[in-house]
């Protein structure tokens, strides 16, 4: 079985792919200890180091999974650069977070691995370009073979809108980033994109966030979960039609910020379609106010489980927190786990192809 080290692990989202690809997950750091508990349940076998990554050395890391330098078979991370993305207003060139990139170049210095598998928003290739141009510029030197570009998740089977940046090289050997399995039409052979209807399929009734705190506590109910809705929203929900926009609802019923506006956010305060595919799940996910959330027919916004099916999470997948704001943040920040055996399977191909010519 090939070994391998999530970085930015979050609640496990990647390692949960990497897991089904074939990978023995090792070691994580997890700074969020919300994420790293989350991350501990699913990942029993794993070594998890709960610290900034500025204050980890690779040689600790090596020393805990006993391997040696240039013994790991693959590096896989997700650093936040929350300021690349085009969902943040305001860029800001010295956010700290946008530098993270650099201790993962730094940490491929000091374990040399055989595989490298990053993972960020589009905008790493528009407004973060500095910091991916020197990135790249420092591994290619240390002799690994670079492949990246933005891919649509939902074109390798997951059921959601999402375009994300995925970087994959290998030392002295090529890794191609895979090629589609689905698409939106399932055209050319592939299958047509799954859909918010095929992914929530059998999914039992969930429970109110008030009634399961009453009755056990959110995880007694494996987290098909629901917030409370306001009278207000409860109001709002009821006039708005499967993938219509907020204009839907009457002018009187708006917030104020939206009032007699028909031209901005038109992906707040409305359902999904259950013949598409959903939107970019975030850590709002719930939350009728932070997009298209409200569920395709019944009056409530999505639960903390469609939201990680709509991930591609397990429905065995553990979510080790009572909070429900934090569960829905795991999620929102968490590699699809499908897209992310997608790119797991194209590393370890390429590595026993490699080994085996």
């Amino acid at each position: 079985m090939l070994n391998s080290i999530d970085l930015f692990s979050g609640g496990g989202g990647l390692s949960e792919g990497l897991k089904q690809a074939g990978f023995n997950v090792l070691a994580a750091v997890e700074l969020n200890s919300s994420a790293a508990d989350t991350f501990k349940t699913n990942n029993k076998q794993a070594t998890v180091i709960e610290r900034d990554i500025r204050h980890v050395s690779g040689q600790e890391i090596l020393k805990a999974i006993s391997l040696q330098k240039g013994e790991l078979d693959l590096l896989a991370g997700c650093p936040p650069c929350q300021s690349f993305s085009t969902l943040t207003r305001d860029y800001k060139k010295d956010d700290l977070r946008n530098s993270l990139i650099n201790e993962v170049s730094r940490l491929i210095f000091e374990t040399e691995p055989k595989m490298l598998m990053i993972e960020n928003v589009p905008g790493m290739m528009s407004r973060g370009k500095d910091f991916l141009g020197d990135f790249i510029s420092h591994i290619e030197s240390m002799g690994y073979i670079v492949n990246y570009n933005v891919l649509q998740v939902a074109d390798y089977g997951v059921p959601q809108d999402r375009k994300r940046f995925v970087l994959l090289a290998g030392k002295g050997f090529e890794i191609k980033l895979p090629e589609p399995t689905h698409s939106r039409e399932g055209s050319n052979g592939k299958s047509r994109w799954v859909t918010v209807r095929d992914a929530l399929k059998g999914l039992g009734e969930p429970i109110t966030l008030r009634n399961a705190q009453e009755f056990g506590g959110p995880k007694k109910f494996n987290w098909n979960v629901i917030r409370n809705l306001s009278p207000l929203n409860i109001e709002r929900i009821k006039y708005l039609k499967a993938g219509g926009p907020r204009f839907d609802l009457p002018d009187h019923l708006r917030p104020n910020c939206h009032k007699g506006n028909n031209s901005t956010f038109s992906n707040v305060y409305a359902r999904m379609c259950w013949d598409k595919v959903s939107p970019t799940i975030t850590g709002g996910c719930t939350v009728l106010s932070k997009g298209r959330f409200g569920h395709p027919v019944e009056d409530r916004t999505i639960s903390v489980r469609e939201a990680a099916r709509l991930q591609t999470f397990p429905d065995t997948f553990l979510f080790e927190t009572n909070y429900i704001d934090h569960a829905c943040q795991i999620i929102g920040n968490a590699l699809p786990c499908k897209f992310a055996f997608a790119m797991s399977k194209a590393c370890s191909d390429a590595l026993l192809k490699h080994c085996s010519s």
